[in-house]
């Protein structure tokens, strides 16, 4: 049975994209290039409240792929895939093709 993970407050759970090493012509990249910056989001909370108590809903959608910072967030194993927690506004942005 797989486990699913629900992010509390304003917190995303996020897969990070690893890049290729080698191009489809056989071609090794170098390790510089293939810097994870990226990822998918794959949970999202519910959002953080206010001083009002108003919840402040997550920004980011379950599918985004997003930008990533170089550093931060917490690393996460769940059935042996590894994931990693950010604050909703710890996320860079969000990429388009």
């Amino acid at each position: 049975m797989a486990r699913r993970l629900i992010p509390s407050l304003n917190r995303v759970l996020v897969e990070k994209i690893v890049p290729p090493s080698k191009t489809t012509a056989g071609i090794l990249l170098p390790e510089k290039s293939s810097k994870i910056n990226s990822g998918k989001v794959v949970a999202v909370g519910p959002g953080a409240r206010d001083r009002s108590g108003n919840v402040i809903p997550v920004s980011l959608k379950e599918g985004d792929t997003v930008l990533l910072p170089e550093y931060g967030g917490t690393q996460v194993k769940l059935d042996d895939k590894e994931y990693h927690l950010y604050r909703d506004e710890d996320i860079l942005g969000t990429l388009h093709d």
